[in-house]
């Protein structure tokens, strides 16, 4: 297993960055944790499976999630936990990572 460490910055540019420096195409994130300042999620809508729902939040989020690099590209989904004991689902888009810290940890695989 490998741990990323993302102490600032955007989130999935920053996965991508390290999964290539790391030579790392394709792997599991078994898990994700941290904080964000800021994001950017996705859901379905609920007539059309095919397109996306985006949606920005400028609030932080405490963050948890799973997914995969294909490709040399990370995709997440994330669970952000927000004030007011509220949690904000979806595809992660982006990320801005700054006053805490976010963790991925991946399994190489193939």
């Amino acid at each position: 297993m490998i741990v990323f460490e993302v102490p600032a910055g955007e989130l999935v540019d920053e996965l991508n960055r390290q999964a290539a420096e790391a030579g790392i195409t394709d792997a599991a994130i078994v898990s994700l944790i941290g904080a964000a300042d800021s994001f950017t999620v996705s859901t379905m809508p609920e007539g059309d499976a095919l397109k996306d729902n985006i949606t920005t939040y400028d609030l932080p989020g405490e963050m948890t999630g799973t997914g995969e690099i294909r490709n040399g590209f990370a995709h997440l989904h994330v669970v952000m936990g927000v004030e007011g004991d509220r949690a904000i689902a979806g595809h992660l888009h982006e990320a801005r990572i700054g006053t805490h810290f976010a963790r991925a940890y991946v399994i190489p695989v193939g």
